[in-house]
Parts: structure tokens; C-alpha cells; sequence
């Protein structure tokens, strides 16, 4: 049997997020920090619920980040849906940059590598090509759709 405790969110994660909104100072009770991890439990499976049925209709497996968006509108939480539809545009972004720029590097070592076996015939050329990626492929690593202390509730984009 799965104990309760085992279906929440961590709360250590959702002490740290609540942290990140609030003043430098600022204690937060060991309540306040329960009430807030079974909210945010309940808010991620109440989605994830209905992003689910909306797959298990179509015959898919799967669900993903356009589904999560569907099922945000369909339940009234448009102001949310707007940022996350957002982000994940610009997760995608990057994610596609990031793999581009990844087969950048890995064609150019391959060119290295057939210029390694026959270093008579290496270019100044791949040297400088591998250098230009190196410094350029640098995807972020977090995307914020909002500003720190924003919310889509009360600051409409």
C-alpha cells in the first residue's frame, strides 16, 4: 500500500518555490508548508486527470505539454494556460537549438576526427568551425515565463 505521504509533492521542493516568492526574511510554518504541498498535489493531478481522459479518448498513451494546455482551458484557468503555452513554445525553441547546434558539433568532430587519420589535409577551417559552435551552443537552462514575484492572475501579459 502507498502511503499518503509517497503521493505529494516533495516539500522540500515546494518550501523551496514558496521561498522564491516571499521577502528574504520571511519564515514559513511546517502548516503552511503541508496545506501547500496537498494544494499543489491536488491542483497537478486534478490536470494531469482530465489532460489524461482527453488522451485516453484518443486512443494515446501519451500525454504532453499541448494536452496540459488543452486541460487548463477546459477546467477555466485560461490565465494560467496563456503562460504555459509560453514557456513551452519557447522550451521548444530551445530545445531545437540545442539540438541543432548538438549536430553541429558532432558533424564537425567527425570532420575532425577523418582529418585526424590524415593531418596533412586539416584546415584552418574545421579548427575554427568547432570553436564558433563551442561558444554559441549554450541553450538556457531554465525558461520563466514570469517574472519572479509575477503572477498570470494578478499581472495579465
Amino acid at each position: 500500500m502507498v502511503e499518503e505521504q509517497d503521493k505529494l509533492l516533495p516539500i522540500a521542493n515546494v518550501s523551496k518555490i514558496m521561498k522564491q516568492i516571499l521577502p528574504p526574511r520571511a519564515k514559513i510554518s511546517k502548516e503552511a508548508k503541508q496545506t501547500m504541498q496537498e494544494c499543489a498535489t491536488e491542483f497537478i493531478s486534478f490536470v494531469t486527470g482530465e489532460a489524461s481522459d482527453k488522451c485516453h479518448k484518443e486512443n494515446r498513451k501519451t500525454v504532453n505539454g499541448d494536452d496540459i494546455c488543452w486541460a487548463l482551458s477546459t477546467l477555466g484557468f485560461d490565465n494560467y494556460t496563456e503562460a504555459i503555452v509560453r514557456y513551452l513554445h519557447k522550451y521548444r525553441e530551445a530545445e531545437r537549438e540545442r539540438a541543432n547546434n548538438q549536430r553541429k558539433v558532432t558533424a564537425t568532430s567527425s570532420n575532425e576526427d577523418k582529418a585526424k587519420e590524415s593531418p596533412s589535409h586539416k584546415s584552418r577551417e574545421q579548427t575554427t568551425s568547432v570553436q564558433q559552435i563551442d561558444e554559441t551552443s549554450s541553450a538556457p537552462s531554465e525558461l520563466r515565463a514570469l517574472k519572479k514575484g509575477k503572477s498570470s492572475l494578478t499581472n495579465p501579459p
